[in-house]
Parts: C-alpha cells; sequence; structure tokens
C-alpha cells in the first residue's frame, strides 16, 4: 500500500511541477494578457518568444526545461520511504508526468504549451547525451528551415534512433523502459504539433521570426 501512496506522490508532484504555466504566467505578468489568444494560440516558450520578445521567449524555454529537469531529478528523492523499484523507474513516471502537466495543466483549464521544453529538461535529466544530440538536431533544423515546429518534431522522432544507437554502436546500455519512452514521447510531440503539421501542408507555418499567425 505505501509503495502504491509513494509511486502516485511523484507522479502527482511530477505533475504539479509541469502544470506551472510558465508562458501565461509570463503573459499576465507583462502585458496583461493570455498568451493563448495571441500569436499562435499556444502557451509555449516559441509563442512567447513571437508575441513579447526573445528574452521572455528564453526565459519561459529555460524554465520548462527546468520544470523536466526538477520533476525527473529530484522528485522521486522525495517519496516517503525506500522504494523496491529502480530508481530510473520512478524518474520516468515523473518526468513523462511533468510533460503531462504541461501540455495539460491544472492551472489552466487543461489548455497548455505542447510538451517540447519540459521534455528536453526530463532527458537531460535522464540522457544528457541523447539529448544533446537531439538538441544540436533540433537547431539544425530551425535554422536550416526557420521552422521551430518541424525542427521540434524531427529532434523527437530522432530520440528513439539516437538512443539506440548510442546502446548498440557505442555500448551504452540502457532500460528497455527508456526506449518504450522515448517512442511515446516522439509519438507525442507529433500528436501535439498536429495543427502545425497542417499549416505545414498548407505553407502557412509561421517561420521564427516572423510576427504575424498563420
Amino acid at each position: 500500500m505505501l509503495v502504491a501512496v509513494n509511486i502516485f506522490l511523484i507522479i502527482a508532484l511530477g505533475y504539479l511541477f509541469g502544470s506551472i504555466p510558465t508562458a501565461i504566467i509570463m503573459g499576465k505578468a507583462l502585458r496583461g494578457i493570455d498568451i493563448r489568444e495571441h500569436g499562435s494560440g499556444n502557451a509555449g516558450g516559441t509563442n512567447v518568444f513571437r508575441v513579447l520578445g526573445w528574452k521572455p521567449g528564453v526565459a519561459v524555454i529555460l524554465i520548462d526545461m527546468l520544470k523536466g529537469a526538477i520533476a525527473t531529478i529530484f522528485v522521486p528523492r522525495l517519496v516517503l520511504s525506500a522504494l523496491p523499484i529502480e530508481p530510473i523507474y520512478l524518474s520516468l513516471l515523473a518526468g513523462f508526468a511533468a510533460i503531462a502537466g504541461h501540455i495539460w495543466t491544472i492551472f489552466a483549464h487543461f489548455r497548455g504549451g505542447k510538451g517540447v521544453g519540459t521534455a528536453a529538461g526530463m532527458l537531460f535529466g535522464l540522457v544528457p547525451i541523447a539529448a544533446t544530440i537531439c538538441l544540436a538536431i533540433f537547431f539544425i533544423i530551425a535554422f536550416a528551415t526557420r521552422y521551430v515546429s518541424l525542427a521540434s518534431m524531427t529532434a523527437a522522432v530522432a530520440l528513439p534512433l539516437v538512443n539506440g544507437i548510442l546502446e548498440f554502436a557505442f555500448n551504452q546500455p540502457q532500460p528497455a523502459a527508456l526506449h518504450i519512452l522515448s517512442i511515446i514521447l516522439a509519438l507525442l510531440i507529433v500528436f501535439t504539433h498536429r495543427s502545425n503539421i497542417k499549416r505545414l501542408l498548407n505553407g502557412t507555418e509561421n517561420r521564427f521570426g516572423q510576427k504575424q499567425t498563420g
């Protein structure tokens, strides 16, 4: 019973950390607006960058990453007693709960961001080498195409491949659960970008640095 309570506590705390609506708070604090009613309508760092400027945008992205990292690294340590479970699995639970909280935040009618920043923070807490490679892929695609959405999806889809290469080609064993999570995470990021996919196909997606909506 105590094990179940502690696992629930880890998931709940991870979700609550992820649910902190950074972009919405920034919009209210700086301009008294709901960021979801401006720009692309998304409560994420990219939209804050577009609507409020690069400094608030960078701040939101870093805080969103911090949410994922805190949930992954520190939340599992707050359990009331030692659990007969490998720490990596507790970190996976807490980190994924934080991503879910960011996307479906309880503090803003379950309308949050797309999970990319929080997912990046979780990955840096779990697999920093793979996270760094995926971040490099993100920047390459972003600067080559100026589509942040495309860069985000490409980096997410690359994650399972990067994890597999690191394990089988460079002898860095990883739990099977991490491979499964990376696939689920890639699918989730693509899912949260489904409106962006439509705009990309229609040629109406916003490019980086473009202020008008599409």
